[in-house]
């Protein structure tokens, strides 16, 4: 798996831009870069200038370009990144302020809706049936954090700086964090961060378990675990993503429903077929487009 420096992306004269033979709005294009290259999504924030300061715009462009990943059943895996010197700073409050009225209408959350603008932009990738990697450098901070712990997996540089930083401006953390938080570091610490707003490194967050390595390079790590993920049935992937959130914290009766239910389906399937065939004969599978998800 290579480094992406090439697109599949066209522009066509409406404006429409298209991956993977989906149109993509122009917001997507400007906000968040999608590259796909050998089946992985490489998701870059590019707000550079604003060390990809999550505005309202990005925070829709971040919905939007899961939704179109969501469709392309070929893209076995995703990789999420920061464009310039920065993953994300965190929430732009001086631009969304600029716009009460849009900002009101993405914090509000109508009967039936389990999440807001703020909340679904991290949480769109938590709910993608592909390992999405987080791969982190320079600053992570409140909102950006919060998207970071949404993916499946993270990689960070040793200097990366982390902070739960709504605590500066006296709120809490509200996209998504309280879940992702919790299932990653004991409560102590994250009731120390969150009411703290501290900076820690890297390597500190290694140790709280907030990430699942650090290196000087994490793009390679990324690359290497979603190459191993590869070679596995896709609908394999995406069935272990969906049982594991799903049975984490349910009672053992529940969990092993949802086992036996998803592991029935897995077998009914083609991909089980290829996986079985080709390890009767000893040869790498080749896999049928993902079904499950």
């Amino acid at each position: 798996m290579t480094n992406p420096r090439r697109t599949y992306s066209q522009v066509s004269s409406s404006g429409i831009c298209r991956i993977g033979g989906v149109a993509v709005s122009d917001r997507v294009r400007v906000r968040v870069r999608v590259e796909v290259v050998q089946s992985v999504a490489y998701v870059t924030l590019n707000r550079p200038e604003k060390l990809n300061g999550l505005d309202l715009d990005m925070l829709d462009a971040l919905v939007d370009a899961a939704r179109t990943i969501r469709t392309d059943r070929s893209i076995r895996g995703v990789v999420l990144q920061g464009a310039g010197d920065a993953f994300s700073a965190g929430l732009d409050f001086a631009s969304a302020g600029k716009q009460p009225r849009r900002m009101a209408k993405a914090f509000a959350k109508f009967p039936g809706q389990k999440t807001n603008l703020f909340q679904r932009a991290c949480w769109v990738w938590r709910e993608l049936p592909v390992p999405v990697i987080a791969v982190v450098h320079g600053h992570c901070f409140g909102g950006g954090l919060q998207l970071a712990l949404a993916a499946d997996f993270r990689f960070t540089t040793p200097d990366c700086t982390f902070s739960v930083m709504e605590a500066k401006w006296g709120l809490i953390p509200d996209m998504t964090g309280t879940v992702t938080m919790r299932e990653l570091a004991a409560m102590d610490v994250v009731k120390r961060l969150a009411m703290t707003a501290e900076l820690f490194d890297g390597n500190q967050a290694l140790e709280w378990g907030f990430v699942s390595g650090v290196s000087d390079n994490p793009i390679k790590p990324a690359q290497e675990l979603l190459s191993q993920i590869m070679t596995r049935s896709p609908d394999a992937v995406a069935a272990t993503k969906t049982l594991l959130h799903k049975t984490w914290n349910r009672s053992p009766r529940g969990a092993f429903w949802i086992e036996s239910r998803i592991q029935l389906a897995l077998m009914r399937g083609k991909n089980h077929k290829i996986v079985r065939s080709a390890n009767t004969a000893k040869t790498l599978p080749e896999f049928a487009i993902r079904k499950f998800g």
